[in-house]
């Protein structure tokens, strides 16, 4: 049966006029006979389905807000503009939702956005001790005041700064020794570098190039040998200096008190628990306050060489001992003053490099087993055997690493790192020891002493194993291990850190001169690079950044310890150097001042090991002389798979070195040498006795 549908005009209406207008619509409405007039309304849902597919599992259906609902719903309410500015403000709140909860639970900060987050564990009261204390002991050698942070009515007496009686002596570096011209002197013991004074001509933050902060280096440092072409070192390049003799001999002053160590100094004002300006870090507690330091140590009194406090140089090795460590300690010998020429003079100050080899793996006992299978591998690998010669002996050093000890060695942790959540995690790359129980006994560390697979290859070894292998990852497993490493060693032992893929390029007596801690920069960025590491010997700045990684998850990687010093306002004792001193080359990595670039100029790290081919004319032409002069060091950056020198991939150091096993067959030479290769000939030619170093001096053996 059909329907029958009527027109008709609502009740109460009026017909419009074509001019006129009124209060009722005009248009009719429609209605089946069959049902009541009622006005139709949207059944589109507002939350429809979506299907996310996760690897390895079943597809999980999410309900998400539905666009085109809520689209037509926002127009029908508020019109077409309100509605379509409703929803997209509704859609930018629903995706902030969704960026601040991922944030608050999935990041490495735990916060909600916009929440102040930071890594404070101690308070402002204990952080005006611990720069009491360093600036007491001499560790702070700076003009830089301390922060206005901490309110200070009065700076406080800072005895490493020329004051009444004293001076510093600014030396020119022009003079000569008694090489004459062809070489540059050696470094005036005692003699110090300024930093403050290198900012100035060195700070990139300033705008400065690296060829001109070379160039400084170089001239007031005495390395030009007379052969610059300006004649007068202009004043403001002079940044190494010596005490006058005045203040050297002027009677010491008397040692403070224990309890005078933990007293505030002059001027300094206690800060408030609430002190805005230093917000404790949300996921652990306060330290304990006071904190316990050692005693002062009068900078004053303490000997130019302090046999409490020999001069260090630490490097880290995992892994197989190849020509990148080799040609590492060839630069040591080959720059640092260590009495291999001859020279009987009592005032020197010889450092020694400790060459810390990590046998594989992460977690151990100490296994003496172990270590002499390890020392026997350095005794037959042609790249490590040369330096067990006598006439290196008490100079390098091979000594072995092994977490658990060094972990126990330090007051700041022994007594807490077995409760840690993890130990290895630098930056937020965690690598988690499976089976690592989260207390641990003397019963467990006997069951976690090495992988599985380590033991069964060391049938001798004493000790049984539950994990297993944890180096899936090696070069990561490494690179988080030695970013713990350098803070405990130079927190126990004092001295410099440096990676194993750095070379010497200068004498660094007028940084060991300089007593405070230091670093320096990450290129371009804000943040440290600790590569290049510094710090006194159980010092009061080692104890702070020990105790503030343990409870932010032992996290010792150089940007987070930037986050570490800037919360706490502390930048300033752990100087963060230019990146010209030590890493020539990284701002042309990055792309920055290409327009005028240091010699030699690298586009790519590779290049030290694989210069191109336009430029190869170089390397043999300048040699030594000409890569990078005036910097101390220079990092290059691992490309561990590419050879020092590829025709001689062998220890070339002549007959004292020669043992009966080896068979050295050189290839023919290339026409083009690298950097990497020159390098390498040169320190080989003077451990030959063919050629002097870089300051004149002959080995003797």
């Amino acid at each position: 049966m059909s329907q029958h549908i009527h027109l008709r005009a609502p009740s109460g209406s009026t017909r419009r006029s074509s001019r006129g207008s009124s209060d009722s619509d005009a248009l009719p409405k429609f209605y089946s006979e069959n049902r009541p007039f009622y006005h139709s309304r949207s059944t589109t849902p507002w939350l429809v389905p979506f299907s996310l597919i996760i690897p390895f599992r079943r597809r999980i259906r999410l309900w998400i807000p539905n666009i085109r609902g809520l689209h037509r719903a926002s127009l029908v309410k508020f019109g077409r503009k309100r509605g379509s500015f409703l929803i997209a403000l509704v859609y930018l709140l629903f995706v902030f939702f969704v960026f601040a909860v991922a944030h608050r639970f999935g990041s490495k900060k735990k916060t909600w956005p916009g929440v102040p987050s930071t890594t404070l564990v101690f308070e402002k009261e204990d952080l005006q001790r611990i720069w009491e204390w360093e600036i007491a002991s001499g560790h702070h050698p700076s003009i830089r005041p301390v922060p206005a942070e901490y309110n200070l009515e009065i700076q406080p007496k800072n005895p490493s700064l020329p004051h009444a009686g004293s001076y510093r002596l600014y030396l020119d570096g022009s003079s000569h020794g008694s090489n004459g011209i062809a070489y540059p002197p050696r470094p005036k013991p005692g003699s110090v570098a300024d930093l403050d004074i290198l900012m100035r001509h060195c700070d990139f933050a300033t705008n400065s190039y690296v060829r001109d902060c070379l160039e400084v280096l170089r001239i007031g440092g005495g390395l030009d040998s007379g052969k610059r072409v300006r004649r007068v070192v202009p004043d403001e390049w002079k940044y190494v200096f010596v005490q006058d003799s005045e203040h050297i001999h002027a009677p010491p002053p008397t040692p403070p008190s224990t309890s005078d160590s933990m007293r505030p100094g002059p001027g300094l004002v206690r800060g408030e628990r609430e002190d805005i300006t230093f917000t404790k870090s949300r996921h652990a507690t306060w330290e304990p306050s006071p904190i316990s330091l050692p005693l002062i140590q009068n900078p004053l009194a303490l000997p130019y060489c302090d046999p409490e406090n020999p001069r260090i140089f630490h490097m880290f090795w995992s892994g197989d001992f190849t020509d990148k460590p080799y040609l590492a300690i060839l630069s040591f010998l080959y720059t640092q003053n260590l009495g291999l020429h001859g020279d009987s003079n009592s005032t020197i100050c010889s450092p020694k490099l400790w060459l810390w080899l990590n046998p594989g793996f992460m977690l151990t006992l100490k296994n003496p087993t172990l270590s002499r299978e390890k020392f026997d591998k350095i005794i037959h690998n042609q790249w490590a055997a040369p330096f067990l010669h006598p006439r290196f002996k008490n100079i390098v050093e091979f000594k072995f690493w092994n977490t658990t000890e060094q972990l126990d060695a330090v007051s700041e942790l022994r007594d807490d790192w077995r409760s840690a959540p993890t130990l290895f995690n630098s930056g937020g790359h965690t690598i988690h020891v499976t089976g690592m129980p989260r207390t641990w006994g003397g019963a467990h560390e006997e069951e976690i002493a090495t992988p599985t697979s380590v033991v069964e290859s060391q049938p001798n070894s004493t000790t049984s194993a539950t994990l297993p292998p944890v180096y899936t990852e090696p070069e990561k497993v490494a690179v988080v291990l030695s970013d713990m490493a350098r803070f405990l060693l130079c927190h126990r032992f004092g001295g410099v850190y440096l990676d194993a893929d750095t070379l010497f390029l200068r004498d660094w007596e007028e940084l060991w001169g300089w007593r405070g801690a230091f670093a320096y920069r990450w290129s371009y960025h804000d943040n440290y690079n600790t590569a290049a590491l510094k710090m006194s010997k159980n010092s009061a700045l080692g104890t702070f950044i020990l105790r503030t990684a343990l409870k932010n998850d032992f996290d010792f990687h150089p940007m987070t310890v930037t986050n570490y010093m800037k919360d706490a306002r502390m930048e300033d004792l752990l100087f963060r150097l230019p990146d010209a001193m030590f890493d020539s080359a990284w701002l042309n990595m990055e792309g920055y001042q290409r327009e005028r670039p240091p010699q030699p100029y690298f586009s790519r790290f590779e290049e030290f090991f694989e210069t191109p081919q336009q430029n190869s004319a170089t390397p043999p032409v300048v040699g030594f002389d000409g890569f990078f002069r005036g910097a101390f060091s220079y990092h290059f950056h691992n490309s561990w798979s590419r050879l020092n020198d590829p025709s001689r991939n062998f220890p070339d150091l002549g007959f004292r070195f020669a043992r009966d096993t080896d068979i050295f067959v050189p290839k023919p030479d290339p026409q083009d040498f690298n950097w990497s290769t020159v390098l390498k000939r040169t320190f080989e030619a003077y451990l030959r006795g063919e050629i002097p170093n870089m300051y004149g001096e002959w080995i003797k053996y």
